[in-house]
């Protein structure tokens, strides 16, 4: 599909798509939303700032349009998972820009801040919930929140949501999913144990993949500097001082670490705020607003932000400690270079952590170029590191769980590498289902067996 026009889209969303003058879907939407709005299970690979969003909310917006299901108290037709409360907000700006023209009613629940007026607009009736895990989980232990009735189920950025801190949420809350159910899975990245798992949880999903080999998004000059970890803030005052840097966010290891790179920041004259998920949400929110308004040069933050920050014009991305996961880099340098922008990622490296730059150069398939390769050795021995407790899951063998549909007996979709498989028929799967359902008697959404 060339243009948003072409296709089979609910006509208000159309003329919403119009309002804000988007013509040309992104390849992923491209090779998403036409199967999507047929009824089938996505998993769908592509680096961030490339459209994600739109493509799970579109086909979203079309069904509530063309099938116009009532919003039921504290029973959510659509659930979207997001890992970070910014990135939840952002999603649920995305519906109301998408959906303008279309009556529904949505809700965001994610911590940092009150439950009550999460609750209230869920009993008032919700057609999308937008949601991260934990907050999610205490409404639904609580009684708030029935999961019953979902006709379709979104998980944004999953690999990060798969990983070992995430998954054990994650299929607590499959396990309340119906079986009949439309699931769609997107993330900037897919190693193989991602993909085992959530081949376990789709029903013969359509496989798109648009990301270019590296990983990386092309049009970012990422380059490693050398440096004794002393001469950290010198190296990055520098940067930020530099003509032409402007917009710049900085990558931390710990909360700790923002917090007092901040402080040093400020006593050299540069303005900036931190972001971590010791923040409130008020003052997270503060410092976003800030940065978007030039108010601030530099905003600080921890790998829990990367997934959470949409924000264009950001020229520079700095690793001032280099991501122990290096999936983590990936997420990181997407914060510039978004919407075919150009822009400028630099890791500072120190003798410590070149097995972590080995990591991600293994990762995107590529050796990135060292600003000043004589300061020290990059080709001793590699530092063991220590293995950490409580590893991540072995490519999901345990994951089954209550969670697990029966529909999975059906082999797996093989359409990969942004050739994505269209449904064979233009019928939507939604009135299939429910005309089947009623041929047997049945009235409403399907429950759940668990």
């Amino acid at each position: 599909m060339k243009t948003f026009e072409e296709m089979d889209l609910f006509g208000p969303i159309k003329r919403a798509l119009a309002d804000q003058n988007y013509e040309t879907p992104t390849p992923i939407q491209a090779e998403t939303i036409p199967p999507a709005i047929a009824g089938q299970d996505i998993l769908g690979c592509a680096q961030t700032g490339t459209g994600k969003t739109a493509a799970f909310a579109l086909p979203i917006l079309d069904y509530l349009g063309q099938d116009k299901p009532a919003a039921l108290k504290n029973r959510p037709a659509a659930l979207i998972l997001a890992p970070t409360r910014e990135l939840a907000i952002q999603i649920g700006d995305s519906f109301k820009t998408y959906g303008k023209h279309v009556r529904f009613q949505q809700a965001l629940v994610y911590g940092g801040v009150g439950q009550g007026q999460q609750v209230s607009a869920l009993r008032g009736g919700v057609h999308v919930l937008i949601a991260t895990p934990g907050r999610l989980i205490d409404l639904m232990d609580q009684g708030h929140i029935n999961l019953s009735q979902i006709e379709m189920f979104v998980l944004d950025e999953a690999d990060r949501m798969m990983d070992m801190g995430f998954l054990p949420a994650l299929k607590k809350i499959i396990a309340k999913l119906p079986e009949e159910r439309q699931s769609l899975f997107f993330s900037a990245t897919l190693p193989p144990k991602i993909q085992e798992l959530a081949s376990s949880l789709l029903f013969n999903p359509v496989h798109v993949d648009v990301t270019p080999k590296t990983t990386s998004v092309k049009q970012i000059d990422q380059c490693i500097r050398l440096v004794q970890r002393s001469e950290k803030v010198d190296n990055l005052h520098k940067i930020l001082t530099k003509s032409g840097t402007g917009q710049t966010i900085v990558f931390t290891r710990t909360k700790h670490g923002a917090n007092g790179l901040v402080k040093k920041l400020d006593r050299l004259g540069v303005t900036a705020s931190a972001i971590h998920g010791n923040k409130t949400q008020g003052a997270r929110q503060r410092a976003l607003k800030a940065f978007r308004d030039f108010n601030i040069q530099v905003l600080v933050a921890t790998d829990v932000a990367a997934r959470g920050i949409d924000i264009d014009g950001v020229t520079h991305v700095v690793n001032y400690d280099m991501p122990v996961e290096p999936e983590s880099y990936v997420h990181r340098v997407g914060r510039t270079g978004r919407a075919g922008a150009e822009g400028i990622a630099i890791s500072f490296c120190t003798n410590e952590e070149v097995e972590e730059l080995r990591a991600i150069e293994r990762l995107i398939g590529q050796s990135l170029k060292v600003e000043n390769p004589n300061l020290f050795d990059l080709n001793r021995p590699a530092k063991k590191q220590p293995k950490k407790s409580g590893g991540r899951s072995n490519g999901g063998q345990d994951s089954g769980g209550n969670g697990r549909s029966r529909r999975r007996k059906t082999k797996q979709s093989g359409s990969t590498s942004g050739n994505s498989q269209q449904p064979a028929s233009g019928n939507r799967s939604f009135r299939f289902r429910k005309a089947k359902k009623k041929s047997n008697g049945s009235t409403g959404r399907s429950t759940s067996s668990v």
